[in-house]
């Protein structure tokens, strides 16, 4: 499963978000639950701060490896910041608003994707 390219592209989003100094990183598989992307990258930010720099982490890995983001928003407030590259979306959430969204139990049936950080980490 892990060997596709976007559960490979989702996978290190989520060793990014780690490495980033990101909390309780997952990874969901929505493939044939959901209509809008295959995966999902959540994690819990520490900071404005860290939220936008993880975010611009993500965006700048993504252009290095060819993937283009469909869209982000959420830089601004940094409550919720959400980069959508189609087929992995990757959100980062300050923890009240983790909390409240609480995605993993939307996608409660969503399988989880088994990662680990980096070496470099």
């Amino acid at each position: 499963m892990q060997n596709e390219p976007a559960a490979q592209f989702a996978v290190e989003l989520a060793r990014i978000a780690s490495d980033s100094k990101s909390e309780d990183v997952i990874v969901l598989d929505l493939r044939g639950i959901s209509p809008v992307t295959d995966y999902v990258v959540i994690g819990t930010g520490t900071s404005d701060r860290q939220m936008r720099a993880v975010a611009e982490r993500v965006i700048d890995y993504a252009k290095k490896v060819g993937e283009r983001p469909y869209g982000h928003c959420g830089q601004n407030s940094a409550t919720w910041i959400i980069v959508d590259f189609v087929n992995v979306v990757f959100h980062v959430f300050a923890r009240p608003h983790r909390a409240y969204y609480d995605l993993e139990l939307l996608w409660g049936d969503a399988p989880r994707l088994t990662w680990t950080r980096s070496e470099s980490a």
